[in-house]
């Protein structure tokens, strides 16, 4: 049975991903814990985890502690916090961590393992942007890991309650590419929790091609409170965003994951999202930290690595960090 491969599960950022994720893993049938702390901790002891999509709501009970050592050793830790958390998940995560749990990084922008099992000529090398010091490697090495790459809408309502807006697909695989017993089961048990889910054999082609929308769109709605059809309704501001991805799309190419699209192909896809907020947008609304850094400073830095100029992803990066230093996000 599936719920015995995985039968404890521990959501680590019971945001709106992990939110989402947990509720469906509940229903599954896996006891689901989660680590949360103020609001969302008092929230989900009061009420359970909460989602609802159009006029169905599902409500499961979880245990829930601020403290990741009294909620012990995991089968499946599934990491959905922004990627300025990370360091401090690190620090704080190994209680839940035994000689067989799996870590499903359900993030968006790109992991600190994203070179790790993967890269050609550059394969090993730590991205600074996303690890500077090397410790959430250290606490959570590539064996551990199972990469995530979510197509989905999601938002919070309140603390612990997710309203899911659209799209129900996860892509999940190994760094190394390998499709492993490990992998298959979990694949396994997320569809069987009602997730289209698909078992990848090069996971940073997923991150990366993820990516190549979100760097543009996220940072400029930003800056500029738009949503996604008013920044490419502007002509000037599409063929700016063409060029920061066509710069994205040289590294790829030199990292062996290349994109045979064109940026216009992308953008037609984006459109059809209509008036969209992005994450980053309604992150500087609520004055969160952004996470700039996993989105497109690990862009300019992976630029440097494999020798391509990106001067138009340099100065998007420049004008985005100094709008959220000055707001105090970054």
């Amino acid at each position: 049975m599936i719920e015995q491969v995985f039968p404890r599960v521990c959501v680590y950022g019971a945001g709106a991903i992990g939110g989402w994720i947990g509720t469906r893993l509940a229903g599954a049938g896996c006891h689901v814990s989660v680590v949360a702390r103020g609001a969302t901790l008092d929230a989900l002891k009061r009420h359970g985890l909460r989602t609802e999509h159009g006029h169905v709501e599902a409500t499961v009970s979880v245990q829930v502690s601020a403290n990741p050592a009294e909620l012990g050793v995991q089968d499946l830790v599934v990491v959905a916090v922004k990627a300025p958390a990370m360091l401090e998940v690190a620090r704080h995560i190994a209680p839940l961590i035994g000689p067989h749990t799996v870590v499903l990084t359900a993030m968006n922008g790109v992991p600190w393992w994203f070179l790790q099992g993967f890269g050609g000529q550059f394969q090993g090398a730590r991205l600074c942007a996303v690890d500077a010091t090397g410790e959430i490697a250290a606490a959570l090495p590539t064996q551990r890991v199972i990469g995530c790459v979510v197509h989905a809408s999601c938002s919070l309502k309140l603390p612990g309650f997710v309203h899911h807006h659209f799209g129900n697909k996860l892509i999940i695989g190994e760094p190394c590419g390998e499709l492993t017993e490990r992998v298959m089961q979990l694949a396994a048990l997320l569809n069987r929790a009602g997730f289209e889910t698909t078992a990848s054999q090069q996971i940073q082609r997923d991150i990366w091609y993820k990516l190549w929308g979100n760097m543009t769109m996220n940072p400029i709605s930003a800056l500029t409170g738009a949503t996604t059809d008013l920044i490419l309704g502007d002509d000037l501001v599409r063929a700016f965003v063409s060029r920061v991805m066509l710069e994205a799309k040289e590294i790829g190419a030199r990292l062996g994951i290349p994109i045979d699209q064109q940026p216009q192909d992308r953008h037609a896809v984006t459109l059809k999202l209509g008036a969209f907020k992005t994450s980053m947008l309604q992150d500087v609304e609520a004055g969160k930290a952004v996470e700039l850094d996993a989105l497109v400073t690990v862009v300019n830095e992976l630029g440097t690595l494999t020798g391509v100029a990106t001067p138009n992803t340099d100065a998007l990066l420049g004008l985005a960090r100094l709008q959220v230093r000055v707001r105090g996000l970054y």
